[in-house]
């Protein structure tokens, strides 16, 4: 039973601990780095992050394209221009820095903490 047990525990941590480990060839920033290149017209800006928490308070610079239609959207988005992006918390924005890496997107510029830390 404890051999059980320790199994479980272990693939748990992984299967959780694998989503927190950074993306390789991510960029990560804080908000008061994006601060500093949030008017540069080079990159592109994407919030993750559902409609209604992004109506409800977003940066300007920033399109909403929800993490469920990311996918879809990435035909649409500028592979030769570095995508910054943003969520709540830093989770979501680091699920999508990893599907657009998948998607071959090399410059992704992720923001730690996202909109929490925005002030």
């Amino acid at each position: 039973m404890d051999l059980l047990f320790w199994l479980i525990l272990f693939f748990v941590i992984i299967l959780f601990g694998s989503r927190l480990v950074p993306v390789k060839g991510v960029q990560s920033i804080t908000t008061k780095e994006l601060k500093e290149l949030i008017c540069d017209q080079n990159k592109q800006f994407i919030d993750v992050r559902t409609p209604g928490e992004y109506h409800h308070n977003h940066i300007k610079q920033f399109n909403n394209i929800p993490l469920y239609q990311l996918g879809a959207s990435i035909g649409k988005l500028d592979r030769s221009k570095e995508t910054v992006l943003i969520c709540q918390s830093g989770m979501r924005s680091l699920q999508a820095a990893k599907r657009l890496k998948k998607a071959g997107f090399t410059h992704i510029i992720n923001v730690k903490n996202g909109m929490n830390a925005w002030y």
